[in-house]
């Protein structure tokens, strides 16, 4: 009798159970969609927002357009001359947080010099609707076709953030006295911060390979990146990672890849492992609307929009993860927050590695249903 009557009440709460996570996934999953804001990009890399309105969007041959009330400027705010090679070009740009006083974008970018590739950060002024050179900030950063980093943001200190890739050469990522490899810190001016870890460098951590995606908790300020696992470098496969990012730590590569395991090294909060891969680029924690608090990862090769729910002491820690659009929207670069909390993404099919579809490539945002 005890079992007869228990069993109809525990078909209840297991059925409650099970609906309640279907509903969480149906809205999570099935009720969000996206809408194309604006088309016929050529190879977006970044996207940023200024307080009038305006959107920023760089395109690798080295345009950098505007997005005005749903519509694209004819002629590029600036236009740089950068060398378009492989995976460089005209890559990462972010406002100065003070945008509407001091006019200020930065901009990473490859160039060549002397039969050499490399990369630099450099600041523009917004004068009279148009960009204007205005400083180098940081130059001789070793480049190549293929990782070159590029993610410029500025943290929740107030200070550029930099990331750079290991030009092809291993070794670098290791080496302290070269740029590449690495996540930079520097103060909005160019100059080194005072409090860096490595007195008067700008490297903030080392062992990257190819470091494309910066993000910051809202809450507490945790600090994330992403980056590209080998892709046959060193006989490896897979391993993309990401990375809860602190001051003067050292994330392995080409010691280790994924979870090495080694006590020097820091470990990966979440990576790919050994068979897939993502190839990872931007990356954002919005801080409102249904996944407020969640890291989401544009994926470039796995063609979808990965989201890590977080959680432990500082939100260092992935519970679980979800994929969405896979295979619906092609490649993606960048996902960003606009000033209104809406999120954003672009896709990156026209650079030859992709199957462009109508329209591409585009400006996203996403909608919940």
């Amino acid at each position: 009798m005890r079992q007869r009557s228990w069993f109809p009440l525990m078909v209840i709460v297991v059925a409650g159970i099970l609906l309640t996570r279907s509903g969480w996934r149906s809205q999570g999953q099935a009720q969000v969609q996206v809408e194309t804001v604006v088309g016929n990009l050529q190879i977006p890399w970044s996207v940023d927002f200024a307080p009038d309105g305006r959107i920023f969007i760089t395109e690798r041959p080295g345009r950098i357009r505007i997005l005005r009330d749903g519509r694209l400027d004819p002629e590029p705010w600036a236009t740089l001359e950068v060398a378009h090679v492989g995976e460089g070009g005209l890559l990462g740009l972010t406002l100065a947080p003070d945008f509407a006083r001091s006019s200020f974008v930065y901009v990473y970018h490859t160039y060549r010099d002397e039969g050499r590739v490399w990369n630099r950060v450099v600041r523009l002024a917004d004068r009279n609707g148009r960009g204007q050179p205005d400083k180098v900030l940081l130059d001789r950063i070793p480049g190549t076709n293929v990782h070159d980093g590029g993610r410029l943001k500025f943290g929740p200190d107030g200070k550029l953030y930099v990331t750079t890739g290991d030009a092809s050469q291993p070794s670098q990522a290791q080496d302290r006295s070269s740029l590449a490899g690495k996540i930079l810190r520097l103060n909005p001016d160019g100059t080194v911060p005072q409090d860096n870890p490595i007195a008067g460098s700008p490297i903030y951590s080392l062992g990257h390979r190819n470091p494309q995606g910066l993000a910051w908790h809202p809450e507490t300020k945790t600090m994330y990146a992403a980056e590209h696992g080998p892709s046959g470098d060193l006989g490896l496969c897979c391993r993309d990672e990401v990375n809860v990012i602190e001051a003067g730590k050292n994330y392995g590569w080409p010691e280790v890849s994924g979870r090495g395991g080694a006590p020097r090294f820091v470990d990966p909060i979440a990576d790919s492992g050994a068979s897939d891969t993502w190839a990872p680029s931007g990356i954002l924690v919005p801080s409102r609307g249904p996944w407020r608090g969640n890291l989401l990862v544009t994926a470039l090769r796995g063609a979808h929009l990965r989201r890590l729910i977080l959680g432990g002491p500082g939100f260092n820690r992935v519970s679980n993860q979800e994929m969405h659009f896979r295979g619906e929207l092609g490649r993606l670069r960048d996902v960003v927050e606009g000033p209104d909390g809406t999120v954003y993404l672009i896709t990156n099919n026209t650079d030859g590695r992709g199957r462009p579809g109508p329209s591409d490539d585009r400006l996203l945002r996403i909608v919940f249903r």
